[in-house]
């Protein structure tokens, strides 16, 4: 590489003393300095430095291309740091990076944890809702979170959810001199006095597991009966095929069941869920914090297709109530080729529609018919659901 105007260097909470002779020799050279107040004050940057605007912008350090630039990020500037937000607008020749351990390998080397199984997330700006689909049995996790007063703030969200036994550990100022552990249940969190910058082990236990199967139980989704049943979920999902960092329309949302599994299926998996009726909006709305999935799921208010001009391109379309051929040739001639479409039908007429539709374009069509066993006096019975129709294709 030839002497590219940016470096973008990770400092731990040992400050330069930590830091390799290449990241020294970069801040020497600079001209000017970004970084939190207390990365400036660790590498004493004086008159060169520069903290970062509130809110977050990388645009003041895009405007100095060119001159002798540093940026200065905890740990490893790629792990939830700015490196990733700068690399996006900058050509490789003009950056280069010189991390230093992050939070989360520092962490899991106390805990004595293999990096690679546990699972890292960063809390410092999000909901703590997220925890809940990576919360399993004995799952280690680790979290970096926003000041002093979070981790007690997290241990009563755990508790809340059910997992109040989980095994926390707060890890202060870490790699440095101020560096504290501590450790406490969640239900019987009492450690005080926790001073930034903080992060947390969760050994989490207790609780109600999410499956990692398609089909969730219909009770865990706020609704109004508007719902795609369990069963006729799983085969839904399975149709759909879902694959990570894809995007999904799912239009006639109803609860939103059908987006939150799809986003529960894979890393970076999206969802615009599409619905006319405000009051199922609102219930979308809470089963996307319920299962933490803010980040993953947009809702659409109004009618398709009228609103899906501007929606990012789907590799995948659901349409789960709704279908007319208005609709589905709107779909067929904006999608591109590869998109996965599933429909589902109840009533005869739209169950004539898909027939049609699978005749024209293929794909597999089956009828579903499913029965539950339910009490039939002192015995029991099968009380069947109304058969569905399912049309699946590939464009």
């Amino acid at each position: 590489m030839a002497d590219p105007w940016l470096t973008i260097i990770g400092i731990g909470e040992d400050g330069p003393a930590g830091l390799s002779d290449a990241s020294r020799d970069a801040l020497a050279r600079a001209e000017i300095i970004f970084g939190g107040p207390r990365h400036l004050e660790l590498v004493g940057a004086g008159d060169k430095g520069r903290p970062w605007p509130v809110p977050f912008s990388v645009d003041p350090v895009l405007a100095l291309a060119g001159r002798k630039v540093v940026v200065l990020a905890s740990g490893d500037p790629f792990w939830h740091g700015a490196g990733g937000s700068l690399a996006a607008h900058l050509p490789a020749e003009s950056w280069r990076a010189l991390p230093a351990p992050s939070v989360f390998s520092l962490a899991a080397a106390r805990m004595g944890w293999r990096i690679e199984e546990t699972i890292c997330i960063g809390l410092h700006a999000a909901p703590f809702d997220r925890l809940r689909p990576v919360l399993g049995p004995s799952q280690p996790i680790i979290c970096t979170l926003r000041d002093g007063t979070a981790p007690a703030e997290l241990a009563a969200w755990l508790t809340e959810q059910g997992f109040g036994a989980s095994a926390l550990t707060v890890f202060e100022a870490l790699g440095g001199p101020r560096e504290r552990i501590r450790s406490a249940s969640a239900a019987a969190f009492d450690i005080a006095d926790i001073a930034a910058p903080v992060s947390l082990a969760i050994t989490p236990k207790g609780g109600k597991w999410l499956s990692r199967a398609s089909g969730l139980a219909d009770d865990l989704f706020a609704q109004d009966g508007q719902i795609t049943k369990r069963p006729m979920r799983a085969l839904t999902l399975s149709a759909l095929a879902p694959r990570a960092g894809e995007h999904l329309w799912d239009i006639g949302a109803g609860s939103g069941s059908i987006s939150v599994e799809w986003a529960l299926c894979g890393a970076g998996c999206t969802a615009s869920a599409i619905e006319p009726r405000t009051d199922r909006l609102d219930f979308i709305r809470d089963n996307i914090h319920r299962f933490g999935l803010g980040h993953r799921i947009t809702t659409i208010a109004g009618h398709a297709p009228d609103v899906l001009e501007n929606l990012p391109a789907p590799d995948a379309v659901f349409i789960g109530g709704g279908a007319n051929d208005a609709l589905l040739n709107t779909i067929w001639a904006m999608v591109p080729a590869g998109t996965r479409i599933v429909a589902n039908s109840v009533t005869l007429e739209s169950q004539e529609l898909l027939t049609r539709w699978h005749q024209d374009k293929g794909g597999d069509l089956w009828r579903i018919d499913l029965a539950q066993a339910e009490p039939l006096g002192r015995m029991r019975g099968w009380k069947a659901s109304r058969a569905q129709l399912q049309w699946s294709v590939v464009k």
